[in-house]
C-alpha cells in the first residue's frame, strides 16, 4: 500500500471513529438529562459538554482530513533562466543534474524556461519585463548592476553567493584562420594594416566589453598610459568592418560565412568547438583579463513567482564540484577551489592577469568607456573617420 493510500485510509478511519464517539456521547447526555431531577441545569451543562466535544471532534476530523488529502509530492515549479549566449552548452549538462537532485530531495519536478542572447540585450529584456527571469547568469557584473538599478534586484547582490557571485570564468582568445596567415600572436598584432577583425558591439554584447577592456588593459597594465591605449584601440577598431549584436553572431559571421581574419572569443567557446571536432587555431595572449560571469536571483520576480527557494538552490548547485566540473569540461575556468587545481593543468598560463577592478571597477568603467559619448564611442567614430 502506498503512503498516500495508508494516510487516506487511516485518516478516514479516525474521522469515522471520532464522529461515532461524538454521537454516543450526545446520546448519553440526553439520556442522563431526562433522568436528572435538576433537568434545566443538566441540560445547560450537557449542551456545553456536547459543544466542546463536537468542536474537538470536528477539529480532529478537519486536521486528519487535511493530512489525508495532502499529496506526498509538491506541485511542479518552473524557473526562468536568462543567460548570455555561450553558456547554453554548459547549462545543457548542469540543469538535468540539478533537476534530478531536487526531485530526489524534495519530490518536486522543476522545469526550466531558458533564454540566451547577447548579455546586454538580455539584461535590457529583464529590465523591460519582456522576460521575467528568476535567475540571471550574465557575461559581466555590469549587466546585473543595471538590473539592480532598475529595482528588480536588491543591492549588494554580489555578496550573497560565493566568490562575489562569480560562478564561471574565462579569458580572451584570438582565433585565426588555419595556418595563421596574418601572423597574429599578440594583441598588438591586431592593429596591423590589412587585418580584418570580427567584433561585437559593447552596447549589446558582453564579449565585446571584455574585448575592449582586454585591449585597453594590454597597454595600461604593462606600463603604457591612457593616451597610448586610446591610440592603440583606435587602430584596432579601424580593422573592424562591422559590429555584431552578440558573441554568437560574431562567431557565425567568422565561421559560417568566412568573414574576417581574426575573431576575439571566449576561451571556453574555442575549447567547446574543439570538442565538436572543429579545429580552430588560436592564441591565448600572455597579457589577459579575467572574464568573470556573475549569477544571482532576480528578487522581484522570484517573490512574484514564489520560486526563491528553488532559484537559490539552483545557484548554490552551480558552485558545487559537480556543476563546476561540467563548466571545466566545456572550457570554463572553474571557481570552486576543489576543481581549480585539477582543471588548471589544461589551460595556457597567463603571465599578466588583470581584472575589471584593476582597471577602475565597473561603476567607473561604465561611465568612462561605455556610456553614450564615452571612450568607446570616440574610438569607434575616430576609427571610421
Amino acid at each position: 500500500m502506498s503512503n498516500w493510500q495508508h494516510m487516506k485510509k487511516s485518516g478516514m478511519y479516525w474521522i469515522e471513529e471520532t464522529q461515532t464517539y461524538v454521537v454516543k456521547v450526545w446520546q448519553k447526555i440526553r439520556h442522563r438529562s431526562h433522568r436528572s431531577q435538576i433537568a434545566s441545569w443538566s441540560n445547560r451543562r450537557s449542551l456545553r459538554d456536547f459543544v466542546c466535544l463536537f468542536l474537538l471532534g470536528t477539529t480532529l476530523s478537519v486536521a486528519i482530513a487535511a493530512c489525508g488529502s495532502s499529496s506526498a509530492s509538491k506541485a511542479d515549479v518552473k524557473l526562468n533562466l536568462v543567460s548570455f549566449s555561450v553558456t547554453q552548452a554548459a547549462h545543457d549538462q548542469i540543469i538535468p543534474k540539478f533537476v534530478a537532485k531536487w526531485k530526489k530531495e524534495h519530490n518536486q519536478n522543476v522545469t526550466f524556461e531558458r533564454s540566451y542572447g547577447g548579455s546586454g540585450s538580455q539584461a535590457d529584456a529583464v529590465i523591460k519585463g519582456s522576460i521575467e527571469a528568476d535567475v540571471v547568469h550574465l557575461a559581466l557584473p555590469l549587466d546585473v548592476t543595471k538590473i539592480q538599478q532598475a529595482g528588480l534586484i536588491q543591492p549588494h547582490w554580489e555578496v550573497e553567493a560565493a566568490k562575489g557571485s562569480i560562478v564561471s570564468r574565462s579569458v580572451a582568445t584570438i582565433v585565426t584562420r588555419p595556418g595563421n596567415p596574418k601572423g597574429i600572436k599578440t594583441w598588438e598584432d591586431l592593429a596591423k594594416d590589412g587585418v580584418k577583425l570580427i567584433a561585437a558591439n559593447p552596447k549589446t554584447s558582453g564579449i565585446a566589453i571584455w574585448e575592449f577592456l582586454a585591449l585597453w588593459g594590454s597597454v595600461t597594465q604593462t606600463g603604457g598610459d591612457e593616451a597610448k591605449a586610446l591610440d592603440f584601440a583606435t587602430k584596432v577598431y579601424k580593422n573592424v568592418p562591422v559590429l555584431t549584436a552578440s558573441a554568437r553572431d560574431a562567431s557565425d559571421l567568422f565561421f559560417q560565412q568566412g568573414k574576417g581574419d581574426v575573431l576575439i572569443n571566449y576561451e571556453n567557446e574555442v575549447f567547446l568547438a574543439e570538442q565538436k571536432g572543429e579545429k580552430q587555431p588560436y592564441v591565448v595572449p600572455g597579457v589577459n583579463i579575467s572574464i568573470d560571469n556573475p549569477v544571482t536571483v532576480v528578487d522581484k520576480n522570484v517573490e512574484k513567482h514564489g520560486t526563491r527557494e528553488v532559484a537559490e538552490a539552483f545557484i548554490d548547485f552551480l558552485y558545487s564540484a559537480e556543476a563546476q566540473q561540467e563548466f571545466a569540461k566545456l572550457g570554463y575556468r572553474p571557481v570552486n577551489p576543489n576543481v581549480v587545481e585539477e582543471a588548471s593543468k589544461k589551460y595556457p598560463q597567463i603571465q599578466t592577469f588583470f581584472t575589471a577592478q584593476d582597471l577602475g571597477g565597473w561603476d567607473s568603467l561604465q561611465k568612462k568607456f561605455f556610456n553614450d559619448g564615452g571612450i568607446f564611442d570616440k574610438v569607434w567614430t575616430a576609427s571610421k573617420a
